[in-house]
């Protein structure tokens, strides 16, 4: 049977009507990791709307009649402007297609699904949200870092690293005491490590940063809070990445049978 046939036996699948935006979630990379519903509203749409970090293998699922709209926003480099990207959605819902907005990981985990959506919601056009793999916890599982832990962590702290130039008080975060997952922080990592560590984060705090998760290209570091930055340069780490931070960067060492200060995996998978 065909993933096509198989969606097509689903019971109570979702239509993408004339007129309507979906607001997806891609996932990490991995076509493997996609819902169903996002993979009906790839097989449905009339254009799909797409971000730089989706997998190109993701955008392969399409059907026959989509074309492709790049939408990406990269860090540094030139790009659409959000309020553009949002307006372009109600143009084209307005125009009575069948519209999949796919974003990579969650669209409303850093991934200004939320701005699309109140513009949608503001022009009075039909949306509905799909939620994805969210990039952070993709990309724990693919290092064997174990997102929580009992006896060891309550909770899990998600935080982007891009805009630290700002005056974000990283304090707070540094002194809960519970794991931090951090997105878009490659370029502002050793100012950020350094502010955890002036808030009272101990330097030998483990951390590791995987890029390209979920993707033949993924690579791993596994570090400590005060050489992470300067290893991720030697490296020539770059993003898409997720860097954890915390005691449960130390178990996948455990996991796998390796002591983590000397499993520095940092080639390709490809």
């Amino acid at each position: 049977m065909t993933v096509s046939n198989a969606l097509a036996r689903r019971t109570g699948m979702p239509i993408l009507e004339a007129g309507h935006v979906w607001l997806a979630g891609a996932g990490p990379g991995d076509p493997g990791l996609l819902t169903l519903d996002a993979f009906a509203g790839l097989q449905q749409a009339d254009v799909v709307v797409h971000d730089a970090l989706v997998d190109q293998r993701v955008l392969a699922l399409a059907g026959e009649q989509a074309w492709f709209e790049f939408a990406g926003k990269r860090g540094g480099k030139p790009s659409a402007t959000q309020a553009d990207i949002s307006q372009r959605l109600v143009a084209l819902a307005h125009e009575g297609r069948r519209v999949l907005r796919l974003k990579g990981g969650d669209p409303f985990v850093f991934g200004r699904g939320g701005e699309e959506a109140m513009t949608l919601a503001a022009a009075g056009v039909p949306f509905r949200v799909i939620p994805g793999v969210t990039a952070g916890l993709a990309a724990l599982t693919a290092a064997s870092i174990p997102a929580t832990l009992r006896g060891v962590n309550r909770a899990v702290i998600f935080a982007a690293g891009h805009g630290a130039e700002e005056n974000f008080d990283w304090g707070p975060i540094a002194r809960a005491g519970q794991p931090i997952v951090l997105y878009m922080v490659m370029h502002n990592l050793k100012q950020i490590a350094d502010a955890l560590m002036a808030a009272g984060l101990p330097p030998q705090t483990p951390a590791a940063i995987v890029a390209s998760a979920a993707t033949p290209r993924e690579r791993l570091l596994v570090a400590t809070l005060e050489t992470v930055a300067a290893q991720a340069r030697t490296n020539n780490f770059e993003p898409p990445a997720i860097v954890a931070i915390g005691e449960i960067v130390e178990f996948r060492g455990r996991l796998l049978g390796v002591t983590p200060s000397t499993r520095d995996d940092t080639k390709d998978k490809s």
